[in-house]
């Protein structure tokens, strides 16, 4: 095939009007490999050049692609730098404009190409600029024709380089947004994550639940082969593991107690900062490690469970993929493990504050007990003491006393009935909490001699979760302790009820009352402790009263309806 070096003006016009035919559809092209390589090709027949290449520009300066077209792609990928000689590269891109070689192997500036690709006698380079910034370069080499490449070839390919600028410019700008894209919505998966996990510790007071819902969630999302926690033990510079998830391996270390010299356990919870270890892993001898190969496991990894002041624990994963966690990855789990932390935090100091209200109960019903009943029987003591003197003498007298003594007793007893139903362990066994509700009445109407009556839902309130039934149990067991106890009353009304969101329980007598003023006086840690039980769970409560009228402890508590009903612990 002959082709024509000296090209009329026509001719050269009918060339660039084609080339911008042909160049308005890369603009269409986001995907910049496959942009790269029809502008490789796009050139290659332009020119009518045996092979093209072009060459992109990282942001450090050096190459960062590289595609050619009439060469083996595959042997170009195999070579320590482009099949191009690469001083001849250099020398193109400092020239800052087109440059035309007749023949590479004779030009005295350039050294000899030693790639195992045919020689090469003719180049092209054209640099690739859009506005300020160099892109790169087209090449191209071995114009079929035998006198090499001409001006009308460079004012063709210079052409199609400021198209291909705009292109790579478009190709560009729309990888990094998808990228950005991709990079926004898994912020907002993570956010999603951290948000529900918040939701779902924030209700949490028991510690191994907890420990359990936090490890499900990092094994669901992270696709996490082995997960297990490790927490300190009180007092002592240990930790030792609270759980394990995850049936590939029985356990991904070789012990379950770690000093904070030991190991990666150790070495994390004694630095506060994350830490991982991938194959060869082997080298860590408090791994699992044989298990783990068999197990495909590739990498583990350790966070720190830190609360506001320190370090209570470490989550430690096994994953089998190969590739690294990323920066995401990594800060998503610290954050997940410093949430776990804090609210490990939080169930404790809860657990800390049960006993302290345990405590200070026993303490309450101990100075009661005191107060009330030791001293009670201490005087039927002296009074049965004295009717001793009086037998022989007075029996009369003596007779009266011991029947004095027979009704202080009978009293003290009541008390006791009382104090007895108080202390009742936490709990409605196998009922719902209109039954435990009705039981507590039944006893009361024994004890007190006062009439007491119960109304509320049909259905017995069976869907109301076991914090919210055991509090308004609790809550109704003091109100009708205090009755017995300071009230004097005939009569108790106790009502229960239900709205769409709430459950309310009224307890109302018609006893002696007392002033609002006086109410801690008069009831002592009473009051406080219903508070404190309906707070707990969400709830509130109020208390009126009036000397002479009675009082009125009315309660709420949300109404979260259990999904799975079944026996209240």
């Amino acid at each position: 095939m002959i082709f024509n070096t000296n090209l009329s003006c026509e001719q050269l016009e009918e060339r660039l009007a084609a080339l911008h035919q042909v160049s308005l559809e890369l603009v269409q092209d986001i995907s910049l490999d496959s942009l790269l390589q029809r502008i490789a090709r796009i050139a290659c027949e332009q020119a009518a050049a045996g092979y093209a290449a072009i060459s992109i520009r990282g942001e450090d300066g050096g190459t960062e692609r590289f595609i050619a077209v009439g060469l083996d792609s595959e042997g170009i990928k195999k070579l320590p730098h482009p099949p191009i000689n690469p001083a001849l590269m250099t020398a193109i891109a400092e020239s800052q404009g087109s440059v035309r070689v007749m023949d590479i192997q004779t030009d005295a500036n350039r050294a000899e190409n030693s790639s195992p690709f045919p020689k090469m006698t003719s180049l092209l380079g054209v640099p690739i600029h859009l506005g300020e910034r160099h892109l790169g370069h087209i090449y191209l080499t071995d114009k079929l024709a035998d006198d090499g490449f001409t001006p009308d070839d460079e004012r063709v390919i210079e052409t199609l380089a400021a198209y291909a600028a705009v292109a790579i410019s478009n190709a560009r700008s729309y990888n990094e947004l998808r990228e950005r894209d991709r990079t926004l919505t898994r912020r907002n998966q993570d956010l999603a994550l951290l948000n529900n996990l918040a939701s779902a510790l924030a209700s949490i007071t028991e510690l191994d639940q907890l420990l359990k819902t936090a490890l499900n969630r990092v094994i669901n999302y992270f696709d996490v082969d082995l997960g297990e926690i490790f927490l300190t033990e009180e007092g002592q510079n240990t930790l030792s593991k609270a759980l394990h998830q995850g049936d590939k391996v029985e356990s991904i270390w070789k012990q379950d107690r770690f000093t904070l010299k030991e190991g990666l356990i150790g070495r994390t919870a004694r630095s506060g900062n994350a830490s991982n270890v991938g194959l060869p892993y082997r080298h860590d001898p408090y791994l699992q490690n044989q298990a783990l190969i068999d197990a495909g496991i590739q990498q583990v990894a350790c966070f720190p469970l830190t609360s506001r002041s320190e370090v209570l624990g470490v989550l430690s994963i096994a994953l089998s993929q190969e590739q690294p966690l990323d920066v995401m990855d990594h800060q998503l789990l610290t954050s997940i493990a410093s949430w776990v932390g804090t609210t490990i935090e939080n169930v404790r100091l809860n657990i800390q504050g049960r006993r302290l209200a345990v405590l200070e109960e026993r303490e309450r019903i101990g100075m009661d007990l005191h107060d009330g009943i030791i001293q009670s029987i201490y005087a039927v003591g002296l009074t049965l003491e004295h009717a001793r003197l009086l037998l022989r003498d007075e029996p009369a007298q003596s007779r009266t006393r011991i029947d004095q003594s027979i009704e202080d007793l009978n009293s003290t007893i009541r008390d006791l009935r009382a104090f007895i139903m108080d202390m009742r362990p936490r709990q409605l066994y196998e009922e719902n909490l209109m039954d435990g509700l009705q039981r507590l009445v039944n006893e009361f109407q024994a004890n007190s001699l006062v009439e007491a009556t119960l109304s509320g839902p049909a259905n017995g309130l069976q869907d109301l979760p076991d914090p919210q039934a055991i509090a308004l149990f609790h809550i109704c067991q003091e109100a009708l302790a205090n009755v017995a106890k300071h009230a004097q009353a005939e009569t108790v009304q106790l009502t229960v009820w239900a709205t769409p969101d709430r459950v309310l329980m009224e307890v109302h007598d018609d006893g002696r009352g007392f002033e609002s003023e006086k109410v801690q006086l008069t009831l002592g840690h009473g009051i406080s402790n219903m508070q404190t039980r309906a707070r707990n769970v969400g709830g509130d409560l109020e208390i009126t009263s009036e000397p002479g009228v009675g009082t009125t402890i009315m309660v709420w508590v949300p109404y979260v309806q259990n999904l799975n009903p079944g026996v209240m612990e």
